[in-house]
C-alpha cells in the first residue's frame, strides 16, 4: 500500500456498469466490467479508493447483470470490492430549499405532462382510424399513443431524480464525502445542489488508472 493512501471514496451508480461508454457500441459486457472491477480492486489496494453501493443500487445492479447473463466471476468481483452500505436517511440533513425546489420542479413537469397529454388528444382526434404508412396494425391513434408515452416520460423523468435508488446514491455519497459516479444526467443536477463531487461514468477507469499510473506508469498507462 501507498505510503500516504488517498482514502478517496466514490459512490457508484448502476449507469457505470452498464454505459457503452466504458466498452464501446459492440463490446463486450463481462469484459467491461471485469477490466473495471479490477481497477476498482487495485485502487483500493493500492491507494485505499473505496468504492460503495447502497443496497437498492446494488440489487438494481445485479439483477440487471443476471439479466444479461453474466460471469458469475463479476457478481463475484462485485460483492468483494464494491461496499455495500445503507445510507443513513435519519441523520443526514437535507436543506430545506432543494426540497421545495424538488417540489416546484415536480409541479412544474405535472403541467408540463398534462400539455403533452393535451396535445395527444387532439392530434388523435384528427388522425383516428387513419392507417400508418407501412404499419397496417398500427392506427394513427396508436402511432399518437406510442409518441405519447415517450414524449410523456421524458418530459416527466429525464433530468430528475425519479426513483428511491437515485436518492439512495445521493444521501450515502453526501454522509461519506464521496464523490457520485453516473451517466444519469438527473442524478448530476442533483448532485450539484448537493454540494457533491461528481464523474462521468465513461471517466472513472481512466481517473483510476491516472492515480494507479503514478506508482506504476508502465503497468497501467499502457492499458489505456
Amino acid at each position: 500500500m501507498a505510503d500516504r493512501p488517498l482514502k478517496q471514496r466514490f459512490v457508484l451508480d448502476t449507469s457505470l456498469f452498464l454505459t457503452t461508454e466504458i466498452r464501446g457500441p459492440d463490446g463486450d459486457l463481462d469484459a467491461a466490467c471485469l477490466e473495471l472491477l479490477d481497477l476498482i480492486a487495485a485502487a483500493k489496494q493500492i491507494h485505499n479508493i473505496s468504492c460503495y453501493m447502497p443496497p437498492s443500487i446494488k440489487d438494481e445492479l445485479t439483477t440487471m447483470l443476471e439479466d444479461r447473463s453474466v460471469d458469475d466471476e463479476v457478481l463475484t468481483k462485485l460483492d468483494t470490492w464494491v461496499i455495500t452500505k445503507s445510507p443513513a436517511h435519519y441523520e443526514v440533513m437535507i436543506p430545506a430549499e432543494l426540497v421545495y425546489t424538488f417540489i416546484d420542479e415536480m409541479s412544474d413537469r405535472v403541467d408540463r405532462g398534462l400539455r403533452v397529454s393535451e396535445k395527444a388528444v387532439r392530434k388523435a382526434e384528427e388522425s383516428r382510424a387513419e392507417a400508418v404508412e407501412e404499419h397496417d396494425h398500427m392506427t394513427e391513434v396508436d402511432k399518437v399513443i406510442s409518441d405519447l408515452r415517450d414524449e410523456y416520460r421524458t418530459t416527466l423523468r429525464q433530468g430528475v431524480l425519479d426513483s428511491r435508488e437515485d436518492f439512495d446514491l445521493l444521501i450515502l455519497a453526501r454522509e461519506l464525502d464521496a464523490g457520485v459516479v453516473t451517466e444519469d444526467q438527473g442524478i448530476i443536477n442533483w448532485a450539484e445542489d448537493f454540494g457533491l463531487r461528481y464523474l462521468k461514468g465513461r471517466a472513472f477507469p481512466s481517473l483510476l488508472r491516472e492515480y494507479l499510473a503514478a506508482d506504476d506508469p508502465d503497468r497501467w498507462r499502457d492499458q489505456s
